[in-house]
């Protein structure tokens, strides 16, 4: 981060491994992203399967997890991966969270130990890729309103249903699929080569277009009894995972917004309007003043979101507190540069309107920002207002 965006001189309240840690990955960032990303962006097609072996040989996939291969980092360490990871482009920090925080973590969490076995090594090195089936074609936010069915039929499972904007479908060899049994919600870990599943990547987005997303069918899936995850109980064992990758967000939206405005002082510095820089406007600097303030505030409460973590005492509705206001500062941060950049700022040969783009789709998925809003009214009224 340029020197001068660290307002509140926040660098020495990180551990020398949590900087080290920050410093390569930006340096990936860097050399393998930034020169590609645009292309990647306009192209709707991107290197994923390569890009995961990469991030798994630098320990960045499950890398907040312990055993199986995993890093074992704190999850200050972990937050600021993200953060450089989506400063590149959100949805690199999404093929990351959907990995480690969603499926390896359902797994890690939740799983068997064959099963553990038998995929979290491998997806600790990117040579296995997982997904996440929970959200449906006509379930987002009302994931209790599931229509995907797993019954028995004798000693096996029959799945069936489907699931919509799935991150990593199309390229995954394993998912973690959410279906309502005659017991409630569970969870299975489904192969994506089993017979009856099928996955058709979604094109024409407008957004992450840097990630590969896609839906899901199962039809008819006959899968054995030991493909069920054995504690993974109820709806709240998938909303368990969402609280672990929303916390990714808290911090990745924070690298959205820096890497906008980063970009931004620098242009405003430089380009000259009236005989003068942009920057020694009262107006621009109004405007740098009020997004550098958001962000360090951003940066500020991810910090202690982590610290919370790493001490085990993280509460889900402290996460939507995060993942509410920094997305939404992100976006409004991507926005604000954008006027400052004025027709540039939609050029491609800047990052500020992709940011833009990806942000949308960050303010809506692992919960959109009116159920983050739920989420903290029921923890500050005690009334639950979902229905």
């Amino acid at each position: 981060m340029t020197a001068a965006l660290d307002l509140l001189d926040l660098d020495p309240s990180l551990t020398d491994e949590e900087r080290q840690i920050r410093d390569v990955v930006r340096q990936l960032v860097d050399d393998r992203v930034r020169p590609h990303v645009a292309d990647w962006y306009e192209q709707g097609q991107v290197p994923a399967r390569e890009l995961a072996r990469e991030f798994g040989k630098l320990g960045l996939l499950g890398m907040h997890l312990t055993g199986y291969g995993c890093a074992g980092a704190s999850a200050v360490a972990y937050g600021l991966a993200c953060q450089e990871l989506e400063a590149g482009d959100s949805g690199l920090r999404s093929l990351v969270s959907v990995q480690g925080s969603l499926a390896m973590y359902a797994i890690w969490r939740y799983g068997s130990g064959e099963q553990k076995q038998r995929w979290l090594p491998s997806m600790a090195t990117g040579e296995a890729i997982g997904c996440f089936g929970l959200t449906e074609p006509d379930h987002g936010s009302d994931p209790a309103s599931m229509t995907t069915r797993a019954r028995r039929d004798g000693d096996d499972w029959v799945l069936t249903g489907a699931k919509m904007w799935i991150t990593n479908a199309p390229i995954a060899d394993a998912a973690v699929i959410w279906a309502r049994t005659d017991e409630g919600v569970r969870g299975f870990l489904v192969p994506m080569d089993t017979p009856g599943v099928t996955a058709r990547e979604i094109r024409r987005k407008m957004s992450l277009r840097a990630s590969v997303t896609g839906e899901i069918a199962l039809d008819d899936v006959r899968l054995p009894a030991d493909a069920q995850l054995p504690e993974a109980i109820g709806l709240k064992a998938p909303l368990s995972c969402l609280t672990e990758a929303r916390y990714g967000i808290v911090w990745g939206a924070v690298g959205a917004a820096r890497d906008c405005l980063e970009t931004t002082l620098a242009y405003a510095t430089t380009r000259t309007q009236f005989g003068r820089p942009l920057a020694g406007f009262q107006l621009t600097q109004a405007k740098l003043a009020d997004m550098a303030v958001e962000l360090v505030k951003g940066q500020l409460l991810a910090l202690h979101l982590g610290r919370l973590a790493d001490a085990h005492r993280l509460r889900p509705e402290q996460v939507s507190v995060g993942k509410l206001n920094n997305v939404r500062e992100a976006l409004a941060i991507a926005r604000q540069c954008r006027t400052i950049l004025g027709a540039n700022g939609v050029s491609g040969e800047y990052p500020i309107m992709r940011h833009a783009n990806n942000l949308e789709s960050v303010l809506t998925y692992e919960g959109t920002s009116e159920i983050h809003q739920l989420v903290v009214g029921q923890r500050l009224t005690g009334i639950s207002a979902f229905a």
